[in-house]
């Protein structure tokens, strides 16, 4: 297949794959997102004449290698969605995550950032919307948690029924209802066909899932939406004193128990700690999750991207993890934990597709890269001692294995992979035996997470000195008119764009605009002076300047020369955040009359 790419009018090659695959099975990430998109892209293949025949679940870390192989030879297309890690076997590839990883050049790939990816499914790669705008809504804010924009609370979110509240508007009481379908749905992700059943028996509608999910609970399980609900109370009372709090940055290793269905909640340790800010999560499979207080509207480093933060984090320790390095027969084995007799399995092709070029062969030694290919396509437990010394002979930086299992969006992110760690020794049949607790992976996997802890500690102090510092500094501080005439109180302006966000506010400003007001930084400040040279330095890049468009059209920096100083000369920064008031007009009744 050539370069066949998804696009915002459909699969370009559509009419070409339905002439060589009649059939389809989806590959689906096991949330609300990933089965919605599964029933958009079924939706969209049938439209188009491609029975969907099967649905799997597929998961990150080892279980993404355990799922059914199907190597695309045959009449049926596997289909891969809402997943940011691809497969060589996949047709079709379509994701809404930061990155991904894995994805051939053959294959159908639309990789859009979105708040979902059945958004995307839904309103763009499909020539009429599939899901309502109101499921779309309800999806999108799941899957990004943008809870606090819609006035949604913790107890809304881990609720197992629904009643219709009068006094809410019908939008409102749609969305609960929606969250309700969302905790069901998770409540049983796990049992056996569940999710698969789901996406082969419901229509492209909320509501559809919802009776399926009734019909499956009635007939396969005695647990009642009630004992759901019971179970998750009661992990919340559990969990109240389980998780250390400190500068309202919750702290947390592990789930605590779990065990009951309907149990745990992502989001109950901000049930809890409502004035939490953050969230650090410690698994013990070599997993550290890091999330925004989805609930509040006014935390601290409001705009802070945590993808960024994991980068600072793990760079503490960048030197080492490049040094250590992991060989291809460790990769294969912890990578087949879970497989079975029909799983894909850890082959050639994904080491190609994920790692690339990041390999390293052991020096002085013959070439192993080129008598790999078939061999990997056994189960690690089926390879010769021979064979795995072969993959001995090829090697993997640690560092390059956590960047391409990690990932997420701005306001929550996974550091991942960790579980590869303390594991460089290659083994023949079962692996090394530890007291889970004392596995070197997760004795690295809680300091990565308490240095998340402390970097965000410091960010957080940073930015509250920041802006005390800053309301030091406008105190009494002013600006002037062209002609001389009045004074602006900086303190009065920026407190009047802050509450006019949506006007003024222009993320990604072009310095370029603005560059010329340097010239007032030099006439006022040296370089060369230490103290002036200090404030500069500590000025924070972050904080919005101020603009002001005059009446000759020139755009004046009212406040912020450290900031632009410090951008253009120091950070090298082409944008800046700005308050940009293009009518001064707007501020008319700020003004002060000098006498």
């Amino acid at each position: 297949m050539s370069d066949n790419l998804v696009t915002e009018s459909g699969i370009r090659d559509i009419n070409h794959l339905k002439k060589r695959y009649p059939k389809a099975e989806i590959y689906f990430h096991q949330d609300l997102d990933g089965v919605t998109t599964a029933l958009a892209m079924k939706n969209y293949l049938e439209n188009n004449g491609i029975k969907v025949v099967d649905a799997h679940v597929i998961q990150y870390g080892d279980k993404e290698f355990a799922v059914k192989k199907n190597d695309a030879k045959g009449d049926t297309m596997p289909v891969l969605v809402d997943f940011a890690h691809g497969k060589p076997m996949f047709v079709i590839h379509t994701d809404h995550h930061d990155r991904q990883v894995g994805v051939e050049k053959e294959t159908s790939k639309s990789f859009k950032s979105a708040r979902s990816n059945v958004e995307t499914i839904s309103q763009l790669v499909s020539p009429k919307d599939i899901f309502t705008s109101s499921d779309i809504l309800l999806i999108n804010t799941v899957d990004s948690a943008d809870f606090a924009r819609h006035d949604i609370s913790p107890d809304e979110v881990i609720n197992y029924i629904f009643r219709l509240d009068k006094e809410n508007t019908l939008q409102k009481n749609k969305m609960l209802l929606g969250l309700v379908i969302n905790k069901l749905l998770l409540a049983f992700k796990n049992k056996k066909g569940f999710l698969e059943g789901l996406v082969l028996d419901s229509e492209p509608s909320l509501m559809s899932i919802l009776n399926n999910i009734k019909a499956w609970m009635k007939k396969n399980t005695p647990v009642k939406t009630s004992d759901l609900q019971q179970n998750a109370l009661d992990y919340v009372n559990r969990m109240k004193t389980y998780p250390k709090v400190s500068d309202n940055i919750i702290f947390q290793y592990g789930g605590g128990e779990m065990f009951k269905p309907g149990s745990y909640d992502r989001y109950t340790p901000f049930k809890n700690n409502p004035e939490a800010d953050f969230l650090i999560m410690a698994w013990p499979m070599g997993l550290v999750q890091a999330s925004c207080n989805p609930f509040k509207k006014d935390r601290e480093l409001k705009g802070v991207n945590l993808g960024e933060i994991a980068q600072e984090v793990l760079g503490k320790w960048e030197t080492q993890l490049k040094g250590k390095m992991v060989p291809l027969s460790t990769i294969k084995w912890v990578s087949e934990t879970s497989v079975g007799p029909v799983s894909v399995g850890f082959t050639y092709k994904d080491f190609d597709a994920i790692y690339g070029d990041k390999f390293r062969e052991k020096e002085n030694g013959e070439s192993a890269l080129d008598r790999i290919h078939e061999m990997m396509e056994k189960p690690f437990k089926d390879l010769e001692e021979s064979d795995l010394k072969l993959l001995d002979e090829i090697e993997i930086s640690a560092w390059d294995l956590i960047q391409a299992n990690s990932g997420g969006h701005k306001c929550i992110t996974n550091i991942s992979g960790l579980n590869y760690l303390g594991r460089t020794k290659r083994v023949s049949g079962v692996g090394n035996k530890y007291d889970m607790e004392e596995a070197p992976w997760v004795k690295f996997t809680r300091m990565v997470a308490a240095q998340f802890e402390n970097v965000l500690k410091e960010k957080i102090e940073k930015s509250k000195q920041t802006v005390s510092e800053a309301k030091d500094y406008f105190k009494g501080s002013h600006f002037g008119d062209e002609k001389g005439k009045n004074l602006y109180s900086v303190e009065k302006v920026y407190d009047f764009v802050k509450k006019n966000k949506k006007k003024y506010l222009k993320n990604n400003f072009p310095l370029d605009k603005i560059k010329h007001n340097l010239e007032w930084w030099n006439k006022n400040y040296d370089i060369e002076n230490k103290a002036h040279k200090k404030r500069m330095m500590n000025a924070d890049t972050s904080y919005p300047i101020l603009v002001i468009k005059e009446k000759d059209g020139n755009l004046s920096v009212a406040d912020g020369l450290n900031r632009l100083y410090k951008a253009i000369k120091i950070e090298k920064k082409d944008v800046l955040p700005v308050y940009y008031i293009s009518n001064k007009k707007d501020i008319e009744d700020l003004k002060e009359k000098i006498d």
